[in-house]
């Protein structure tokens, strides 16, 4: 089979950036914590966790000081890409712990711009999902704070209100302008918006992704998605990937390949496969992936 790569994929800076600092931290000291995955990917995790890298959930789960062969020492917590809010890190001040700040720089942005946002008198308004870490931390940089994934959520928006708007970093650039028209069209016609400030929060790095993914599944015959199921970035380039092309399959590995996925089409030729990954899948992942693809006749 015939394997192509996309031209740009798999970890990005703020990633990259992220992990270098786990592993920095690591190999210095024993007690160290992540509040949540550092990335959403599975296998990073569980490769700096056999380097130490404990991972939790609350803030309530890190001690204080930890008792090692010699003393009584701060344990020191990593602040993952998706960055922390507000109130979260100053329970981690509180606790006295020493703080490493791996937040992505464009994530760290849109939590500012939602402070400033606040401070010119307008109502924040995110466009992305609630559920997502990145989200939940612009959440918790200022009051009152409005998330709309879709058309759906737009009766949330406040009456006679002056909109601040922003983006998820990882969103596509069509779901913001499509968001933005239907915010615009419905606060207008109804009254509901008395003045809209728009600000682009997308990420470059994950505009070029979806670029470059979309570019390839439309020359290929079957389209490989690579990465975390809970990788928004990702979900979004299967997501794409899946309109122009309906054989397109998102995996986390190739511990999760089928087969049958490459047997379902029958053509004189052999099968061209086109490869692409999330901003937090590492490049072994891919690499092992692809050299699996060519040995399939």
């Amino acid at each position: 089979m015939k394997a192509i790569v996309a031209e740009k994929c798999g970890f990005c800076p703020g990633v990259r950036n992220a992990i270098r600092e786990a592993e920095r931290v690591l190999a210095r000291e024993k007690n160290v914590y992540s509040l949540g995955p550092i990335i959403h990917n599975k296998d990073v995790v569980e490769k700096l966790a056999k380097m130490g890298l404990k991972t939790v959930e609350k803030a309530d789960q890190i001690p204080c000081k930890t008792q090692d062969a010699r003393r009584k020492a701060r344990a020191t917590v990593i602040i993952r890409s998706h960055g922390l809010a507000p109130k979260q890190k100053e329970k981690l001040e509180k606790k006295r712990l020493n703080i490493v700040d791996a937040t992505c720089v464009l994530v760290k942005r849109v939590q500012k711009i939602a402070k400033d946002l606040e401070k010119q008198g307008y109502k924040v308004v995110v466009i992305g999902d609630k559920e997502h870490p990145e989200i939940q931390a612009v959440v918790g940089c200022a009051k009152n704070v409005v998330v709309a994934a879709d058309k759906a959520d737009l009766h949330k928006l406040p009456k006679n209100g002056k909109l601040g708007i922003v983006c998820q970093t990882t969103q596509s650039p069509e779901h913001f302008a499509k968001m933005l028209g239907n915010i615009a069209k419905m606060g207008f016609e109804t009254g509901k918006v008395s003045e809209l400030k728009v600000i682009n929060t997308l990420c470059t790095e994950a505009i070029k992704r979806q670029q470059s993914a979309v570019k390839l599944c439309k020359k290929v015959d079957i389209m490989f998605v690579l990465g975390s199921l809970e990788s928004a970035n990702t979900r979004k380039l299967a997501e794409l990937c899946k309109k122009y092309n309906k054989r397109t399959f998102h995996l986390q590995n190739w511990s999760e390949f089928d087969r049958k996925a490459c047997s379902a089409k029958k053509t004189a030729r052999p099968l061209t496969a086109g490869v692409t990954a999330g901003a937090s899948t590492p490049e072994w992942i891919i690499k092992e992936f692809v050299e699996n693809l060519k040995k399939i006749r």
